[in-house]
């Protein structure tokens, strides 16, 4: 088995889209950020690309090509599972916090364990979603950005 940790952290800005674990939510601003901003899902990458051995998710997807100028988060996430495929390594399950003073994130979280399960080619109750405030602490907490950490557990195929 192989566990790996991610994290990710954007400012919001207006007048772009706010996307998380895949799912666009209603909001005032957006992240800002090279691809779509999903912080979600970055951290996600990181955590899978870690467990592997594979190193981070800027040095398969980094800022400065324009291959992935706002480019779905999704579409990365794919091709970090591709990857892992191509080890015969397996996902277990995910585990991922984000930290936000704001939107309210709890009725997305369905929508987003579904479209990140299917992604992953894992069961949904495999892959949990929570949300969290920092309670006004931080820069999540004065509203300036969201932050977001996840946990994976691999194991290689055949175990």
């Amino acid at each position: 088995m192989r566990i790996g940790h991610g994290y990710d952290a954007h400012r919001f800005a207006p007048e772009r889209r706010l996307v998380l674990g895949g799912v666009e939510i209603p909001h005032d601003r957006g992240m800002v950020a090279h691809s779509d901003g999903d912080v979600l899902i970055h951290a996600l990458c990181d955590a899978l690309l870690g467990a592997a051995g594979l190193g981070d998710i800027g040095g398969h997807f980094p800022d400065s090509s324009a291959d992935f100028k706002d480019i779905d988060s999704r579409i990365l996430l794919r091709h970090v599972v591709a990857l892992l495929n191509e080890r015969a390594l397996a996902i277990s399950n995910a585990d991922i916090t984000v930290v936000a003073q704001a939107p309210k994130l709890k009725p997305h979280v369905p929508a987003m364990r579904e479209r990140l399960a299917a992604d992953l080619c894992i069961a949904a109750d495999r892959v949990n979603i929570k949300a969290t405030t920092t309670e006004g602490m931080g820069f999540t907490g004065r509203g300036e950005g969201i932050a977001a950490y996840a946990v994976v557990l691999l194991k290689e195929n055949g175990e």
